[in-house]
């Protein structure tokens, strides 16, 4: 196992714990704690990328980020008309 592939670990145990606080905490911290795992998520793919040496996990990375961007906003929206 090389460091590329221990951060990637490291980086999916913060997702977990975001999880955790996410479900525990109210809508609006909520929100905050999941777009932190993206972010972790997201890093976490191209730790991974980096560490087997496949673009193709760099690729979803840059999917996967764009993705929690869009799906934050919506989620935002509807958590703001109390939904």
């Amino acid at each position: 196992m090389n460091g590329w592939l221990a951060l990637a670990a490291a980086l999916l145990a913060g997702v977990g714990a975001c999880g955790v606080l996410a479900a525990l905490r109210p809508p609006a911290d909520g929100l905050v704690a999941l777009e932190l795992a993206s972010i972790l998520g997201t890093l976490a793919l191209l730790a991974l990328a980096e560490g087997t040496h496949r673009e193709p996990f760099g690729d979803l990375a840059l999917v996967s980020g764009l993705a929690s961007v869009i799906g934050a906003l919506a989620f935002a929206r509807f958590l703001e008309r109390g939904l």
